[in-house]
């Protein structure tokens, strides 16, 4: 497409001279525009994927992909149903639980909002989310009904460590002749999980399923099962195919996409409307592309002159300045895409290394939920930034380069 003596001219041109200095400083900041935006928009796109990624699978990862709740009562003959349930294609696990919002109370004072979960503790034990992320003692002593697992950052609010006694009072306690008594139950705290969201960390227990059921007074009863699908993203047909399966009792399912659906609908219209704010960087730097080969065209009109009396076509001319602002895109790409991908790369060393810098907490768990910042490179998405950085990049160049190919020689060299 592009001949030795076009790229020649045209590599010529790109080199700064004394004299054009000015017209070298745009190009350089249409490079550098243009290259930091397409790394902004590199590093953005993969935290907001990061973030989704990360939210999803802690929010799957704990509180499963499907719940199965009684209508308007608890769950009987729970493990029968679970059984039923598992036999339905594309349920990988069906797990009962017994739940309740609680006061939580530590021995050196202080109280907070829990969520106490019952659950069996060979089925806590293969969660890995849970079991993979215990920070202090361990899930060996979980069993009986003095044991209970809390979140470390509830257990760093109440002071509470290993071998502490958490006190659960519930709301819900038994009627007598002096009013309401709120049920009172002191457990022994055997392990500290940190599963890395804020809001699982800071307010979620788990106890063995027949504590619970002593503790809620649900007797053999399950306040949900808890449904883990093959493919998260197919539960809507494992919703029809549990209703089909089911039909003699009457129960009520509510799946991850319909519990979560605003919330990850927010995370998406964010992560759209930060795609089209950054493209906007990307558009200014073609604008400064396009700026930069005007001025050159006009500052190059009597070489152009020479040329096209020396025989060079139109063609030829117009191929030119097209290599001139195209090199000036591809150069910028290249040089955002390779930045982009490594600061995704080492995102969360970074952030450690300017909050050792600065003193300050750049990325707070209570807001963001995580208490990591998450980076996930999708090669798609790159790829698709990189084209529109050189798709815009080539198309600033057709105008500047247009006027250079239809500048008349006789005009240009009289006006010299």
């Amino acid at each position: 497409m592009f001949g030795p003596f076009e790229r020649l001219v045209a590599f010529r041109y790109l080199r700064a001279r004394k004299a054009e200095g000015f017209v070298s400083v745009i190009a350089g900041f249409s490079l550098a525009g243009i290259g930091l935006g397409v790394a902004t928009l590199i590093i953005v796109m993969s935290v907001m994927n990061g973030f989704r990624a990360e939210l999803l699978g802690r929010i799957l990862g704990l509180n499963g992909h499907l719940g199965v709740y009684g209508l308007g009562e608890t769950l009987a003959d729970y493990d029968a149903l679970a059984a039923r349930l598992r036999a339905v294609p594309g349920v990988r696990s069906a797990t009962p639980i017994v739940e309740g919002q609680v006061l939580g109370t530590g021995e050196r004072g202080g109280g907070a909002g829990v969520l106490a979960r019952g659950i069996a503790p060979e089925e806590l034990r293969a969660r890995s989310i849970i079991a993979s992320n215990i920070v202090a003692g361990g899930l060996d002593g979980f069993g009986g009904d003095d044991a209970i697992v809390v979140g470390s950052r509830l257990a760093s609010r109440l002071g509470i460590r290993v071998g502490d006694r958490l006190s659960l009072v519930s709301p819900q306690g038994q009627v007598t002749v002096m009013g309401t008594v709120p049920r009172i139950r002191a457990y022994r705290v055997v392990g500290l999980f940190e599963v890395g969201m804020y809001e699982y960390d800071n307010s979620y227990v788990f106890m063995p399923i027949g504590a619970a059921q002593a503790y809620f007074a649900t007797g053999d009863r399950a306040t949900q099962i808890e449904v883990f699908v093959d493919d998260p993203d197919r539960v809507r047909e494992v919703n029809r195919a549990i209703r089909a399966a089911v039909t003699d009792r009457q129960i009520r399912i509510l799946d991850w996409q319909q519990s979560n659906s605003a919330f990850f609908a927010a995370v998406q219209v964010e992560r759209n409307v930060m795609f089209l704010i950054l493209t906007l960087i990307i558009v200014v730097a073609a604008f400064n592309i396009v700026s930069s080969l005007v001025m050159l065209v006009k500052d190059k009109g009597r070489d152009i002159a020479i040329l096209r009396t020396m025989g060079a076509t139109r063609g030829a001319v117009m191929r030119i300045f097209l290599m001139c602002g195209a090199s000036i895109g591809v150069l910028g790409t290249v040089f955002g895409v390779s930045l982009g991908l490594v600061i995704a790369a080492n995102l969360e060393s970074i952030r450690q290394w300017l909050q050792g810098m600065t003193g300050q907490e750049l990325f707070q768990a209570e807001i963001y939920f995580l208490s990591r910042l998450p980076s996930v490179v999708d090669p798609w998405e790159v790829a698709q930034v990189a084209a529109m950085g050189l798709g815009l990049s080539l198309l600033a160049t057709l105008y500047p380069s247009f006027r250079a190919a239809r500048l008349d020689p006789v005009e240009a060299l009289r006006h010299e």
